[in-house]
């Protein structure tokens, strides 16, 4: 589960970073066209969510909150309890309650997600299409839905869009295993200071951690 949550949630902020500079597009392609020429001009972003996981078949109804933090291919997510760090060759998994943390490379084979590889296999992979959601059009918003072209871990992705104030305001994900997971965006900040060391795990900032190494 903290995989599956981790990786989901960098698939989905390596998309979220603004349409607040975005004119009014025609198609599908040319809005994340833009929005991914926006994130590229962007040094760093600091994201708050709230996250949503669905699985009827299996009772599952959950909802957390978050953080997430990005430079580059680098990241560093908190929520419910867990903080996953990457400088993007190593990935610290940081669990509070037992005060262990998981030590593993950046996964490396082709299935894998990262915010780069997303931005620059976005239309080789996906095809961008505008759909009606009910729920984003009751709350006034159009509604991008992303189809893989090949086999994923995920079956489809849908982003909400306040097309008058250009922003993205939530996404849902479904994956091949009957999950839909749910974000919605709170608040971004782009361009906030960060550096190099605020993307490693320093083992000494927290007295009696278990470091358990998987490489």
């Amino acid at each position: 589960m903290i995989n599956k949550i981790s990786v989901t949630t960098i698939l989905i902020f390596s998309l979220v970073f603004s349409l607040s500079e975005v004119s009014a597009q025609k198609n599908a392609e040319q809005l994340l066209k833009t929005v991914i020429d926006n994130t590229k001009s962007y040094k760093t972003l600091e994201v708050d969510f709230s996250y949503r996981m669905l699985n009827s078949e299996a009772g599952i109804d959950e909802i957390k909150k978050g953080s997430v933090f990005m430079m580059g291919d680098a990241y560093k997510l908190k929520m419910a309890g867990q903080m996953v760090v990457c400088d993007a060759k190593t990935v610290w998994t940081y669990l509070e309650d037992s005060q262990e943390v998981m030590v593993s490379n950046v996964e490396k084979s082709e299935d894998a997600i990262t915010p780069s590889s997303i931005l620059t296999s976005y239309y080789e992979d996906f095809k961008a299409t505008f759909t009606n959601d009910k729920s984003n059009t009751a709350k006034g918003l159009k509604t991008i839905e992303l189809k893989p072209n090949k086999v994923k871990k995920f079956v489809k992705i849908q982003i909400g869009i306040n097309e008058t104030k250009q922003q993205i305001v939530n996404f849902s994900i479904f994956d091949n295993g009957g999950n839909t997971f749910v974000y919605d965006i709170t608040k971004m900040t782009p361009n906030t200071p960060m550096k190099d060391a605020d993307f490693k795990f320093n083992a000494s900032e927290y007295p009696g951690v278990d470091v358990v190494d998987m490489r």
